[in-house]
């Protein structure tokens, strides 16, 4: 039997937004260890540096002891932050790292010293969901809720500039958001992508508020984070979200791939795949 508690929540990370949540959920004993699902937790230190969380909204805002997070399992690897895994099993009052900025949670297996250990955090439950109107019984929350499903074809005929980088911290995203505001400048419209990486809205809102019309990210489809063997059918379907004829029908798209080529996020998959190139191929 699932033991239910309720619960206020402090902060809740922009990882979860798919899932739509308020302050007041509901938390349940029984936790599926997977990436993706969605868990509540009290923040049990502080941090002098590395100490805040994107919300929902965008908003960076401060984590501190006590706070009760809203996060999402995942997996990172920085090469210049935390890397971290999901353990293979996780129950309530167990310790969990929040890995990134987003709100990504999983056990801290390496560190940078530059910023620090990440925040540590005590395990309260899965949070639930009640899809069905009425029902009194729900199911752990996961971020594919409500989300952009993948595709196995792709039906976007928009051109894509697809910018690509060594590593984390190379640029990627200023070099992106300067060709959205150029291109905007030039009077096209421009969709924005970030393809692969660790959730986090910042770069996709840098884009947008340098004039992009939409843009999406790997999490609005439902992913944590990326690895290799699934940013193809991902990335197929926000490409075909945009390209839509009831979606924003941008005349160009820039889509930023996170990490860096030789990293574990799935880059190389993106640039291996012949009809994703093709997008990039010069007309």
């Amino acid at each position: 039997m699932v033991v239910t508690t309720r619960l206020t929540l402090d902060r809740i990370a922009s990882s979860t937004r798919n899932a739509g949540l308020t302050s007041e959920v509901i938390v349940g004993d029984e936790i599926i260890a997977a990436e993706g699902y969605i868990l509540a937790v009290r923040i049990v230190s502080d941090k002098s540096t590395y100490n805040t969380l994107e919300d929902t909204t965008g908003r960076m805002v401060s984590l501190r002891s006590g706070d009760v997070l809203a996060g999402t399992l995942g997996v990172r690897r920085a090469l210049r932050g935390y890397a971290g895994d999901v353990p293979s099993t996780i129950a309530v009052g167990d310790a969990i790292d929040v890995l990134n900025l987003g709100g990504i949670l999983g056990r801290c297996t390496s560190i940078n010293p530059d910023i620090g250990p990440p925040f540590q955090a005590e395990v309260l439950g899965a949070v639930l969901s009640f899809p069905e109107l009425g029902d009194r019984v729900g199911r752990p929350s996961h971020i594919s809720d409500h989300s952009v499903p993948p595709a196995e074809t792709l039906a976007c005929d928009i051109p894509v500039v697809y910018v690509v980088g060594t590593c984390m911290n190379s640029g990627k995203t200023v070099a992106a958001t300067e060709l959205v505001r150029g291109l905007a400048r030039s009077g096209m419209r421009v969709g924005a992508l970030k393809l692969t990486g660790v959730s986090l809205m910042r770069d996709a809102l840098s884009m947008q508020d340098a004039g992009a019309v939409a843009a999406l990210t790997f999490n609005d489809a439902g992913a944590a984070s990326t690895h290799a063997g699934m940013t193809v059918p991902v990335a197929r379907g926000l490409l075909n979200r945009l390209a839509a004829p009831l979606g924003p029908r941008p005349d160009v798209i820039v889509a930023e791939l996170g990490d860096g080529i030789l990293g574990e996020y799935g880059v190389q998959d993106i640039l291996r795949a012949p009809d994703l190139m093709e997008l990039g191929a010069p007309g």
